[in-house]
């Protein structure tokens, strides 16, 4: 099936992780200006995190 094995695979987790955290981090900055875009940004920094996480283990699996 056109090559994806697991390396393919996490690197296309990592990048929608990376665009859904930029994503929150946007929407909590410049929608929401009460407590919730706390949340939202939080939230986007969390998607962050993973998004690095997943690109550790690319080569490790």
């Amino acid at each position: 099936m056109m090559g994806i094995n697991k390396n393919t695979i996490l690197a296309w987790a990592t990048l929608i992780m990376i665009l859904m955290g930029f994503l929150l981090i946007g929407l909590g900055a410049f929608r929401y200006n009460d407590v919730a875009g706390w949340g939202f940004g939080a939230t986007g920094v969390g998607f962050l995190a993973i998004a690095w996480v997943f690109n550790a283990l690319k080569g490790r699996l």
